[in-house]
């Protein structure tokens, strides 16, 4: 079964950034300020090419405590691997490598598309009890002074897929600020550190398909999924070396689970449903 199409990078191919990312020389330019844990923002270049990429070093890791085991760069690189095979290419090409700091996640620079002040964006808070047309409601947000707003989401089918591929890795943080629309009209998901846990820990903004049978192209991307996820597979190589065994296993069951019931997660109950703060 071919992988569902994908919109075509421009300049280098995905396969050349990643060759890029893993050898060029990597030189620190700056820092993202405002994370928990560092965000180094560098250029890197190899053979005659060049471009930015963030590099987080594990050296610059807070300790969480119900992420004992592995690194937050393996997770990110995992959750590169996991969108890869999905073929729907959510998240920017990622690897694990050597830098300045140590070993880290160094991660492909996405440049945000400006925001047109007339288009209406892919969230929202809005005074209405149910979404208008083209939207999806997610919660009452509290908005101060004892008010309470709609927080929506766009039913675009770009944020569709990326709620399959959270419910898959057990995204504990899809916040808004972690939603990268692309110039060439791609939209990419960033900061995946706190995936992959065996527990549930799926906390996200996009649950406005909560309980809703999964499109089409969702079942078979799962479907197809599951072959890569078997023993032996080569994705399941790759990702022996990135999280561990039960973690694994785990993602097997959330794939398994999807697919019996063929419909989009609900919130567990046993877990902080939105992420805090929510951008």
């Amino acid at each position: 079964m071919p992988p569902p199409e994908r919109i075509p990078p421009r300049g280098l191919t995905d396969a050349e950034r990643m060759t890029l990312l893993g050898k060029g020389e990597l030189t620190v330019l700056g820092q993202v300020r405002g994370a928990s844990n560092a965000v180094l923002y560098c250029s890197v270049a190899y053979e005659g090419e060049q471009t930015h990429c963030v590099y987080k070093p594990v050296a610059g890791e807070q300790p969480l405590w119900d992420f004992p085991d592995g690194t937050l760069a393996q997770r990110e690189v995992a959750a590169y691997e996991v969108s890869e095979a999905t073929g729907w290419g959510l998240v920017p090409p990622t690897v694990l490598r050597d830098g300045p700091y140590g070993q880290g996640m160094c991660q492909l620079w996405i440049e945000a598309a400006p925001r047109d002040e007339d288009e209406p964006g892919l969230l929202a808070l809005v005074e209405d009890e149910e979404p208008a047309e083209g939207w999806k409601a997610v919660a009452l947000a509290e908005v101060g002074e004892g008010k309470t707003a709609l927080l929506v989401h766009a039913d675009d089918p770009r944020l569709r897929r990326l709620a399959v591929l959270d419910a898959v890795i057990n995204n504990g943080d899809r916040k808004g600020g972690h939603l990268l629309p692309a110039p060439d009209g791609r939209l990419y998901g960033i900061d995946h550190g706190v995936t992959f846990n065996a527990e549930d820990k799926l906390r996200t903004l996009l649950w406005g398909w909560a309980g809703e049978p999964l499109p089409a192209e969702a079942v078979e991307v799962l479907d197809r999924l599951a072959g890569e996820l078997e023993a032996g597979a080569a994705l399941v190589t790759r990702l022996g070396e990135l999280i561990t065994a039960a973690e694994i296993e785990a993602l097997r069951a959330r794939v398994a689970g999807l697919r019996s019931t063929g419909l989009h997660r609900e919130p567990s109950g046993g877990w902080p449903a939105i992420p805090w703060p929510p951008v």
